[in-house]
């Protein structure tokens, strides 16, 4: 794989909902990194079994990722829970955890010459895609605000979901995110917790910059 030299690493692992998108977003737009949302892959391939039950194989999923287009993961589609869900049990699959992991690894470690480096967020970038990170992060919320943001966000979306169907799936989707035999979702001893919970989106930015510019004028 290549590798380019000299470039920015941040690596962010959270719960669903607990702001870390939003977040890896302003990092990105700030410091010009390559933003990668992984979740979104997995939803992108928790979407495909959906539509494509019967040809559904290792085989299609390979093919798909080696020719993913990231304005594929820009689908509003993707933000069903019907997807998140079908998203959640093939995480668990070890065979296209590895066909993902290649890409993401590309994408964090050779991003796009016009960028100064990559930022990827979701379970396992700390734990297992991308461990020399620069900057690592753990960012979480507690279970009813990250419940409340997300049926604030489907409200938006104009889904027709109630807040307890939106905090159940996120304490199921928790459970099997920390539980998974590959890449479980945990903090690591090295990574900064950033909580969320009373936090602005702008307060939180500006202690997570705060962080990284103390390094990098180091």
């Amino acid at each position: 794989m290549i590798r380019r030299k000299n470039i920015i690493t941040v690596a962010i692992d959270s719960p669903a909902a607990a702001g870390a998108g939003t977040q890896a977003k302003l990092i990105s737009q700030h410091y010009n990194l390559f933003y990668l949302d992984t979740g979104k892959i997995y939803r992108y391939i928790g979407m495909l079994k959906i539509n494509e039950k019967k040809k559904f194989s290792h085989k299609l999923v390979r093919r798909k990722i080696e020719n993913l287009k990231l304005n594929y993961l820009k689908n509003k589609k993707l933000l069903s829970n019907e997807v998140a869900i079908s998203a959640s049990q093939i995480a668990k699959d070890k065979k296209i955890r590895n066909i993902v992991h290649k890409f993401q690894q590309r994408c964090a470690y050779n991003p796009p010459k016009k960028y100064k480096g990559s930022i990827l967020d979701g379970r396992d970038i700390v734990t297992v895609q991308v461990k020399d990170a620069m900057f690592k992060f753990y960012i979480t919320a507690s279970l009813k605000i990250r419940a409340k943001r997300r049926y604030i966000e489907y409200k938006e979306l104009n889904k027709k979901i109630s807040y307890k169907e939106v905090l159940k799936s996120l304490r199921n989707r928790d459970k099997s995110d920390k539980e998974r035999k590959y890449g479980p979702l945990k903090k690591t001893r090295d990574s900064i917790l950033i909580n969320t919970t009373k936090l602005s989106k702008k307060a939180c930015f500006k202690k997570i910059k705060s962080i990284i510019d103390k390094k990098l004028n180091n």
